[in-house]
C-alpha cells in the first residue's frame, strides 16, 4: 500500500494516525505542498486536483481522507479475522463527518504572517506555471490550481470568509467539548477513528500559538489533549515534527527551500 502524504496536511495526519493506530504497513511518500512537490506531473497524473493525501493499494486509489480511514479499518478487522461490530460505530462515523466539514485552509493562512503568506504563494504559482510549460497535456488542470491559488488569496481579504471559519470551529469544539464532559473519547470510553480525526485539528491549533484561544479555555479538551498526545501514534505522526523545537526545525527548513529556490528561480 502507497500513502503519498506530508506532515504538514491535516487530512494527512489524520490517515495516518488511522494506519498506526490499527497497526497497517505502508510504503511512505512524502510530497510537500509548501514546495510544491504535488504540482510535479508524477504526482499530478495520480490526482489531479494535487489535494493530499493519497491512498493507494494496486490499482485502487482513494482520495476522500473518510474513505481511506473507514478502508484502513477494513483491512484492520479482515486481517484480524474481527467481526462487523469491530467497525466504527455510526456515532463515531457521525463524528468524523462532522469534524471533516471543518476546511482548516482559510483560518490556518490568516494566522500565517502575510510577509510568508504572499512569498510561498507565489512560489507556488511560479513553480504552476513551470510544470504547465513542461506537461502541456496537463494544462487544463494545472490553470484550475492556478486559478485557485488566485481565488485563495482573494478570499482572505474578505473578512467574512475568516469570520465564518473561526465561527465553524468554535461551533465544533463547544460540542467537543460537551461530549468530552461525559466520556474520555469522542466515541466513548476507548479511542476510535473520530479521535484520530480530532486530533490534528488540535495539534494545528497549538503549531498556531492559539492553544490558549482555544484548548487551554476548554478543560475537557485541555485533558483530553495532555492524554492523546502520549499515544504512540501521535508522537510519530504529529511529534516528531513539530512538538517543542522541532516545530522551527520543520518550519525553517521549508521555508529555506522556498527562499533558495525562488533567489535562484528554480521551480
Amino acid at each position: 500500500m502507497q500513502f503519498y502524504h506530508h506532515p504538514y496536511s491535516l487530512d494527512s495526519q489524520k490517515v495516518r494516525l488511522a494506519l498506526e493506530e490499527k497497526g497497517i504497513d505502508y510504503t511512505s511518500h512524502h510530497v510537500n505542498p509548501i514546495t510544491g512537490k504535488n504540482m510535479d506531473a508524477s504526482f499530478f497524473r495520480k490526482n489531479p486536483s494535487g489535494k493530499l493525501p493519497v491512498f493507494q493499494n494496486g490499482s485502487h486509489i482513494i482520495f476522500d481522507t473518510i474513505e481511506m480511514i473507514q478502508y484502513i479499518e477494513r483491512i484492520a478487522v479482515v486481517s484480524a479475522g474481527a467481526d462487523e461490530n469491530s467497525f466504527s460505530s455510526r456515532e463515531v462515523i457521525e463524528w468524523m463527518q462532522k469534524i471533516q466539514e471543518w476546511n482548516p485552509k482559510f483560518f490556518t493562512l490568516a494566522h500565517v504572517p502575510e510577509k510568508y503568506r504572499l512569498t510561498i504563494s507565489k512560489f507556488i504559482r511560479r513553480v504552476v506555471i513551470a510544470r504547465m510549460a513542461e506537461s502541456p497535456d496537463l494544462a487544463s488542470a494545472y490553470h484550475r490550481k492556478l486559478k485557485e491559488a488566485y481565488e485563495t488569496e482573494d478570499k482572505l481579504k474578505n473578512p467574512e470568509v475568516v469570520k465564518r471559519s473561526k465561527e465553524h470551529l468554535v461551533q465544533l469544539l463547544e460540542e467537543v467539548e460537551t461530549k468530552l464532559s461525559e466520556t474520555s473519547y469522542l466515541g466513548g470510553e476507548e479511542f476510535s477513528m473520530a479521535d484520530a480525526m480530532l486530533i490534528p485539528v488540535l495539534a494545528r491549533l497549538v503549531l498556531l500559538n492559539l492553544e490558549d484561544e482555544y484548548i487551554s479555555s476548554r478543560p475537557n479538551i485541555a485533558e483530553y489533549w495532555i492524554l492523546v498526545q502520549q499515544r504512540p501514534s501521535y508522537r510519530k505522526v504529529i511529534g516528531r515534527y513539530f512538538n517543542g523545537w522541532r516545530r522551527y526545525k520543520t518550519l525553517i527548513k521549508t521555508w529555506s527551500f522556498v527562499r533558495i529556490r525562488s533567489l535562484l528561480r528554480k521551480f
